[in-house]
């Protein structure tokens, strides 16, 4: 089954719902970038809640998450778009610890709880809209759920999570988001709370096979659910060896001639994929200004 992504609407149009498989997708960063279980798991929840967000936007609107809580992982960094696309990294991916008390990857001491979790949204104004919430657990899916209610004041339940095989693939991996609308009604909203705390784990959900419309109505209760958009989601990377080649030629002259003299070529890689690009003599003597 390949990744993808619903919007919907629940409870006669009181409710906002997401929901998202994120397996391949964040098992194409764990190649990627070579990430550790823990680290797999942080970047994995992150990535699928990003990808979520995005489908908030329109057309092509982006957004980019910076998470910085001060663990061992370091830096988390996620950009995504309203068309399913979205790439990310950590500084660090080669941390792992033991299972916490709760038997799960032990994700807050990775990330860290004295930081924050910033969001920018590039919607094509003048200006970004961006908010930021400090670290409230460090499991991820509490942070994002607090940055809703505190930085864009709607209430939402985030749920993500990810399954780490023992040779450090990914299992399954996958979210939802639910938003409460304005006049929902307390009925509602107690069926929500109660079936939230009932539910299992949503990598659980995704490794018995449920879809993401499957996993809606899990947590939204089957028949209330009416899915309004569907469609794929997966890594993508803006990187290229033109915009490398743009960024060089953005240095200057003296700075080319320099590389030239010195290395005689250039080499660059992306954070985001860790593709790597190489620039010959030849090539850089052609991004030198004409005379």
């Amino acid at each position: 089954m390949s990744d993808y992504l619903i919007r919907a609407l629940a409870h006669e149009g009181q409710v906002r719902a997401f929901a998202v498989r994120t397996t391949e997708t964040v098992g194409e960063a764990q190649k990627r970038h070579d990430t550790w279980p823990t680290a797999s798991a942080a970047l994995g929840r992150a990535i699928t809640a990003g990808v979520m967000m995005g489908a908030m936007l329109k057309g092509n609107d982006k957004l980019s998450i910076k998470i910085e809580g001060g663990g061992p992982i370091g830096t988390i960094i996620v950009d995504s778009d309203g068309k399913g696309q979205v790439r990310g990294y950590v500084t660090n991916p080669h941390v792992h610890f033991d299972l916490n008390k709760a038997g799960k990857l032990d994700v807050a001491r990775a990330v860290g709880t004295d930081g924050y979790l910033a969001v920018a949204k590039d919607q094509g104004l003048k200006e970004y809209f961006s908010g930021q919430v400090p670290i409230v657990s460090g499991e991820l899916g509490e942070d994002f759920t607090y940055y809703f209610a505190t930085s864009e004041q709607v209430p939402s339940s985030v749920g993500v999570g990810v399954l780490v095989n023992p040779d450090h693939t990914i299992l399954a991996s996958g979210g939802f988001i639910i938003q409460l609308l304005p006049g929902t009604s307390n009925e509602t909203i107690d069926a929500i709370e109660k079936r939230l705390q009932t539910i299992e784990p949503v990598s659980k959900l995704i490794q018995k096979g449920l879809t993401p419309e499957e996993i809606l109505d899990e947590v939204l209760g089957e028949g209330t659910v009416k899915v309004i958009g569907q469609f794929p989601i997966g890594f993508h990377c803006y990187c290229s060896k033109e915009r490398i080649e743009s960024a060089i030629q953005s240095l200057g002259k003296e700075e080319i001639e320099d590389m030239i003299e010195k290395e005689g070529k250039a080499e660059a890689q992306c954070h985001f994929c860790n593709e790597r690009y190489e620039l010959t003599k030849e090539e850089l003597e052609n991004l030198l200004p004409k005379e």
